[in-house]
Formats: structure tokens, sequence, C-alpha cells
């Protein structure tokens, strides 16, 4: 039987995969023919959905060599993607991509449509000809084209940064919240666990790799069993080598099997954004540190990346975080402790290399400040002292940035269209 973790990477591979879902569509076109083949003869079927065997044979060669053609189509598009990926926007968005379920609904029209066609084209005969499958053949070809020609309109539209980086937001958001519904529970008043007595035992990784996701529920349900507190090591993004301790064991009874814990916590060759929110944000500075390199010289879209990653952060600033969150079985007794990310976490990923890299630049100086200044005009006070530490860091590369004093106060203003948006003072809370 596979274990929580072995499930967890199969489900990712195939649902990033671009073989799945067509071969499911090869597979239920070939069936679709056959039925229709069944159905020949209906009495249901109108009489002027007939053809001669050579028009029949006509239409389904041309369809046949229409889908080989259009799903090269479909593939060319992708290789664009993937060179735009690697070229303007980040590959940690390739495996964003890969997912898009509009791009496999396509591929899978098309196989199908190919498949369907094919087996009916090979049932011809002089004196039987397949009426019934040619007519839906053709309609399977007129909603291939209006898929294709949405998922172009969908490829011409969506593939630029700033509405990638709306999507990665959103995602990131959503999965934040899912985090921290998941990772709910009671703090002790000391702000620690309430560990029981006894001896330590360390459970290490066979295989090294990113940390991909946890099974939650089944961890605190091993726990429950063994009467035992698990406590990880390692928040979920974190790169372990093998060997590496990945949970604590504390408790003195009958202990779980390593396997037992360690197939619950998933393990791949590089992070996923199911259970990390702070991949997607990740994803988002990089775009927009690439868009400050010299070899593309964008700030503008590192301006509109930035809008997204504020509304990323104004959402985790309104969030629960803590640094370790506590689970507790039914009897209220803590079963797991999973590390989590605080607000100074997120905080430093958003804006330390955005401030480094766009340092020179009037644009980035100033939409960052109007970032921070609004972050402390709408957080609670316990966020600000941390959004402070990040604005006296900006003036400290401001002022190395720019030695003219006029120069300098244009960029210690704040504004929120980086240049041309004007200041709007009053915005921040008195310190």
């Amino acid at each position: 039987m596979l274990s929580w973790a072995s499930r967890f990477r199969l489900r990712q591979r195939i649902r990033a995969s671009l073989w799945v879902v067509p071969l499911l569509g090869l597979v239920l076109g070939s069936v679709l023919a056959q039925c229709a083949i069944a159905a020949e003869g209906a009495t249901w079927v109108p009489t002027s959905w007939r053809y001669s065997a050579a028009t029949a044979s006509g239409v389904l060669a041309a369809i046949v060599g229409a889908m080989v053609g259009l799903l090269g189509f479909v593939v060319t598009i992708g290789v664009l993607v993937v060179q735009q990926a690697t070229g303007t926007l980040s590959p940690r968005y390739m495996r964003l991509w890969y997912r898009d379920r509009l791009q496999k609904a396509v591929l899978a029209t098309f196989t199908g449509t190919f498949a369907f066609a094919f087996s009916l084209l090979r049932s011809i005969e002089p004196h039987a000809v397949p009426d019934l499958g040619v007519t839906l053949a053709g309609l399977a070809v007129a909603v291939s084209l209006v898929l294709l020609l949405v998922y172009l309109n969908r490829f011409t539209h969506n593939l630029r940064p700033v509405a990638i980086a709306d999507l990665v937001g959103r995602l990131g958001r959503e999965v934040l919240c899912r985090a921290m519904t998941a990772a709910r529970g009671p703090v002790p008043a000391d702000g620690a666990p309430a560990l029981p007595d006894g001896p330590v035992t360390p459970v290490r990784s066979e295989l090294g790799g990113a940390i991909q996701a946890f099974d939650v529920a089944g961890l605190r349900a091993t726990a429950v069993r063994y009467d035992c507190v698990l406590v990880l090591t390692h928040p979920v993004g974190d790169f372990v080598p093998p060997g590496t301790v990945l949970v604590e064991v504390h408790g003195g009874g009958p202990l779980p099997g390593p396997r037992r814990v360690t197939g619950r916590i998933a393990l791949g060759a590089e992070r996923t954004v199911e259970q990390d929110p702070a991949f997607a944000l990740r994803v988002l500075v990089d775009i927009a540190i690439r868009a400050l390199s010299p070899a593309v010289n964008d700030p503008t879209t590192a301006v509109q990346v930035l809008n997204h990653i504020e509304a990323f952060l104004h959402v985790v600033g309104g969030a629960e975080l803590r640094h370790r969150h506590i689970l507790t079985g039914a009897d209220g007794r803590p079963r797991l402790v999973v590390p989590g990310r605080t607000w100074e976490d997120y905080l430093q990923l958003a804006v330390t290399e955005i401030r480094e890299y766009g340092a020179s630049s009037l644009q980035i100086c100033r939409r960052l400040r109007a970032l921070l200044e609004g972050l402390l005009a709408a957080l609670p006070a316990g966020r600000r002292p941390a959004v402070r530490a990040e604005l006296t860091r900006l003036d400290a590369s401001v002022d190395r940035a720019f030695p003219d004093p006029v120069r300098r106060a244009t960029a210690r203003t704040g504004d929120r269209q980086g240049i041309g948006g004007g200041h709007r003072p009053g915005a921040v809370p008195p310190a």
C-alpha cells in the first residue's frame, strides 16, 4: 500500500503531466467511435446525415490531418511559454503552468477527435459508411476550433507578467487561508507546548529533498494513537539532505515506526504551492527582480508586481501567524507541533531583494515606500515594528544610491504608481 507521501507525489505528477489527460481523450475517442458505429442504422438518425464512401473518407482524412497539425501548434505555443518563463518570468512559474486545465482540455479534445476520426476511417467500406460518426466528427472539429480560440486568447492575455502576478497572488492567498485553517489550534500561556517527560526520539529522512507537504491529520492521528507528541523540525519549503531529523517524537511509551512518520511527509525535487504560500510570494519576487535586471531594465513591470505583493502582504498581516502551530487531540493535549512563518519572514521575503536590486530606481524606491506606508496605516500595532525597520533599511538604501539631495528627496517620497501617482500625506500613523 502506498504511503501518504507517495500518493501525494503521484498526484503531483499527474497534475503536472501534459500527457495523462490527452491519453484519456485518445482512449475516449476510440470508445465513442465504436459506439457511433454500433448506433449506425438507428431510426432516429436524420436522413440528411448521409455520406458517400468517398466523401466520408475525404472528410475523416482531413480531420485526422487537421488534428495532428493543431496538436503541433499547441506544442509550439508550449515552447514559447517555456522560453518566456525562463527568460523574463520565473522558472518556478512553470510548475503552475503545467497544471493549466484549459491546456489539458484542448490537448484531450484534439487527441480524442483524432482517435474518433481515425477509428471511423478504418470502418468505412463501399456499402457501409458511419454517417452518424462522420457528423459527430465534424461537430468535434467545431468544438476543437472554439477551444483553440479560447486557448489562444488566454495565451495572449495571460502570459503578461502582471497577469501572471495576479494569478500567483490569488493562489498564494488561497493557500494561506487554507494553511491557517488547517493549523489553527490553542497556544499555551508560555508560548511553548507542554511536551511530555521522557526520551526524545529523532526520526530522520532516508532521502533528501524539498519538503512539499505534511499530512497534518495523519500525523496528529498517529500521535494520538501512540500517546506521544510529534514535533516537526522543518517548515514546508525547506530542503533537507539525507539523514536530516524531520520529526522529534516526545513520549516514553511505544513509539511509531520511522516509516509510519516519514510516510506522511512528502519530499520532492522542488517546492510546491499546495501548503507553502511563501512559494507563491517567492515567484512574485522572482518576476519583479528579473524585470529589474540590467538585461531587461523594466521597473514598471516590477511596480505592477509590487501591487500584487502588497495585496498579499495585507492578507498575511491580518492572519494569525505563529512561529509554531500547536495542534491538540480530542483530549485537548498537544499532539503535533508544526513550524510556521512569522510576519517578519514574509515581509523580508517580499521586499528585501526588490529593495537591493531596485535601489537605484526612483520608481521602485517610491513604490516600496508607498507599500510600507500603506502597511503601517492598515495593519495592527503588533505588525508595525517590522514595517518601520524595513522603512529604515529603505532610507539607508536611498541615501547610498542618491547622493544628490534633490533626487534623494524625490526617491524618499512614496508613490503608488512609482512616478506620477502623487504622494498622499497623512497616510502613516504616528510612531
